[in-house]
């Protein structure tokens, strides 16, 4: 099942003051970045950040969940509708997130 457009553009306007928030698109679903760096995603209509210790500190029960088969799990981020957290989240994650492969 792929993501919906709807759910994106939600996510994005919650996330509006962070100014190098990007997206691109994959597969049906949609990659999220900071500042070039990977920190989460949105698969089935779901927001999935990766599981740095930052991310655990502010989500201690977050379920962790598979974005696809085979994948490594992520945190399941269930409180999107709180707008103030989820910049809270990103920012915190900042400086745990590997940098961009070089190619």
């Amino acid at each position: 099942m792929a993501s919906g457009k709807d759910y994106l553009d939600f996510i994005l306007d919650q996330l509006s003051p962070l100014p190098d928030i990007t997206v691109r698109a994959m597969m049906g679903e949609f990659i999220l970045y900071d500042r070039g760096r990977i920190f989460g995603g949105i698969y089935d209509d779901r927001l999935l950040v990766k599981d740095v210790p930052a991310a655990r500190r502010l989500m201690p029960e977050a379920p962790e969940e598979l974005p696809y088969e085979g994948a490594k799990p992520m945190l399941l981020v269930e409180d999107v509708d709180d707008k103030e957290f989820l910049q809270e989240l990103v920012r915190a994650m900042r400086p745990e997130l590997p940098k961009p492969k070089t190619r």
